[in-house]
């Protein structure tokens, strides 16, 4: 059974209203409950014989987009943290930039670029450990648009309820404060 993470720890972080962080977090927590009933749904079905029935084929579908969206949660809460931490220069996240990039700045501007695209999903900047590079990713939906095999890194949701109730529709503003609450710590240990 998959238990929902306490974010009560980033209330109160500059550029998100108490408000903004506590209706996403039962966004986050529905998440949790439906892949939680899902997942014993499924089991239940196979138990009983019943998989390949259309109902088991549409749970199935309908898991991935529920198990995506908690833990693609889990990435974007985890990877805040109220204040911020410095990006570290000499870290190997720092190192991948450079090389993927040119330069944390250009990797900055392409990420928030990435971000900033119409329409609603994620950006992700991704870890590829076979080729040993990064590369800022749109992820459409919770359950489309992954780069199999490769570790997300850090995780903005860009999701309307993640910025609408304090932004409106200024996006650019809500990834600016965003990115002011990056714990770059978190990040950096997610690269390995």
């Amino acid at each position: 059974m998959y238990q929902e993470i306490n974010y009560d720890h980033l209330l109160g972080t500059p550029g998100f209203s108490d408000q903004l962080l506590k209706n996403h977090f039962t966004l986050y927590q529905g998440y949790v409950a439906n892949t939680n009933k899902l997942a014993d749904l499924l089991a239940a079905m196979a138990k009983d014989g019943k998989t390949g029935t259309p109902e088991s084929n549409e749970l199935k579908r309908r898991f991935g987009w529920e198990f995506d969206g908690m833990r693609l949660h889990e990435y974007y809460f985890g990877n805040m943290k109220n204040g911020g931490t410095p990006h570290d220069t000499k870290s190997k996240l720092h190192q991948k930039m450079t090389e993927a990039f040119g330069s944390h700045e250009v990797w900055e501007k392409d990420f928030k670029a990435t971000g900033s695209m119409r329409g609603i999903g994620w950006a992700v900047l991704y870890y590829d450990q076979q080729a040993d590079r990064i590369f800022n990713v749109w992820i459409n939906e919770h359950d489309v648009g992954h780069f199999a095999g490769c570790l997300p890194v850090l995780v903005m949701d860009v999701f309307e309820h993640a910025f609408m109730l304090d932004y409106g529709t200024k996006r650019a503003d809500y990834i600016e404060a965003f990115f002011k609450s990056i714990d770059w710590k978190t990040v950096e240990k997610r690269l390995g």
